[in-house]
This record gives C-alpha cells, structure tokens and sequence, in this order.
C-alpha cells in the first residue's frame, strides 16, 4: 500500500509539473528606458553591451543598462539597420550608399562587388553577409565566397517594394519587404519560399528579428509590433508604449523594440498567460 501511494504522489507531482510547463507564454512589457536625444533606427549587442544607429543625428550610440550614453562613434551618413559579429559592427549607411564596419582597429568600408542605392539594413551570420539595398529593390547576398543578387521592383513573389531590414538564418534568408508590408524569406540561392503577414494590413514593415521559434516585424505606421511562428500564424500583437517601432532583438532572453517617435526603448519578457491574469 505504501508503495502504490508513493508511486501516486510522485505521479500527481509530474503530472503537476509538466502542466505548469507548458503554459502557453506571451510577451509582457516589464521596463520603458527613455533615449535622451536619440532617434533610433537599428540595434545590435557587442559583448552584451547595446549599439544603436541614431539616424538623424548620423552616429552610432552604446548605452549602459539605464540608457545613458556612454560612447559615440560619429562622422556617419543616415546609419540604418546595424548588426554585429563578435567585436565588429556593420553600419550600413544610407546616405553614403555604402556600409562600414567598425572594430578595435578602426574604422573600414566594406568591399562589395556591386553599387548600393541606399543600404537600409545589414546582416551577418559566421562568413555570410546580406543587404537590404532599398531603392534597388533588391537584397545582395555573399555566401562566403560569391555575392549574388536577388529581387527587382514589384508586389508578386520575390518581388521587392523597397526592402528595408534582412536577417540571415542557418538555412533561409529573411526580409523586410517594407511598402509591400510583408516578410519575405528566401533559401541561400535567393529562391522564394514563404510570404507571411501579407493579412495583417501593416503599414511600412520596416524593421525583422528572427528568435528560434518566433519571428518579429515592426509595423512602422501602426506603430506596433507583429509576432509570428515560422510557418506564418500570427501569435501576437505588441502595442503597450509603441510607438513607430523600427527594431528589435532578444538578449538575455529580453526583447527590446525601439521606438523612433518617442525614442523609447521597450523591454518585453515572456510570461505565463495565466500569470498574467
């Protein structure tokens, strides 16, 4: 009899335990940090450490934990969509048709074996690099070895209406196709292979994050954020202290969107649905 209660009791725990696990989460606004004096456009983390590319005052700025400004690095033209690998970050420049990286070295312009027309946003994955080259309508994609070019002006599928961010995954590249309001995702060849949030009614989709299992775009004129799985179903629509959102990333299991009006800086984390209530 002792037996089969302890056998009872251990199963009634995991039972418990498994159900408390798979709560289904959402994301919940848990802090708003005010950027004094920046109009942010994009974001990337080194070594932990928060960049932002403030456009209208042509730097790049890093912030400690509260916000503040603690270096610039100046003298850019309209910095968009940034990113970073290890210590080195892409800047890529709209008003200078050209991106720079920026490292313990100094500052270099990057070699790409074709002219840009305004870079929106840059990505880069271990050896590979993409850009999002606005008004080429067009993404240029070096694998490592090669660069090739993917895209032209239109609304059908692999057609561009002025692309304005991109995020490389291990298998598919992913993009902001921003006036046609929709993401785009390609393979490694630049061939189509999925649309989505083409429903949704956005209003200038201008800035991509792609999670493990999630995937992110601001809806610029609508001033929120959209959550998808990757296969397309929309999970959830962020709008708590949004407003015309450009960017965001995950970080420490933290998603920050920053805000281009109100030059806010949203954290989100991830909570149970019942907690919540």
């Amino acid at each position: 009899m002792k037996h089969f209660i302890y056998v009872t009791a251990f199963l009634l725990v995991v039972s418990a335990c498994k159900e408390k696990e798979e709560l289904p989460k959402e994301w919940v606004l848990s802090k708003t940090i005010q950027l004094d004096g920046v109009n942010p456009i994009g974001l990337t983390q080194v070594n932990g450490i928060i960049w932002i590319s403030d456009g209208d005052h042509n730097r790049l700025v890093k912030i400690d934990d509260e916000g503040k400004i603690t270096e610039t690095i100046d003298s850019l033209d309209r910095p968009m969509h940034i990113d970073a690998l290890k210590e080195t970050i892409f800047i890529p420049e709209y008003g200078k048709d050209a991106v720079e990286t920026v490292d313990g070295k100094g500052r270099f312009v990057m070699q790409i074996a074709d002219s840009l027309d305004a870079p929106a946003g840059i990505s880069v994955y271990e050896n590979e690099r993409a850009i999002a080259d606005f008004y080429n309508n067009r993404i240029l994609y070096f694998n490592g070895v090669d660069w090739l070019s993917f895209g032209k002006e239109g609304k059908a599928e692999g057609e561009f209406y002025y692309p304005t961010d991109v995020q490389i995954t291990k298998d598919k590249i992913w993009v902001a196709d921003a006036y046609n309001n929709r993401i785009q995702v390609f393979d490694k060849k630049g061939g189509f292979l999925q649309m989505m949030g083409q429903d949704q009614k956005m209003n200038a989709a201008t800035g991509i994050f792609v999670s493990e299992i999630e995937v992110f775009i601001t809806d610029f004129e609508n001033n929120r954020v959209l959550v998808f799985d990757k296969l397309g179903k929309l999970l959830q629509v962020l709008k708590e202290q949004i407003d015309k959102p450009t960017d965001m990333m995950i970080k420490d299991d933290l998603l920050y969107v920053i805000n281009y009006r109100n030059g806010k800086l949203n954290l989100f984390e991830k909570k149970p649905i019942k907690e919540q209530q």
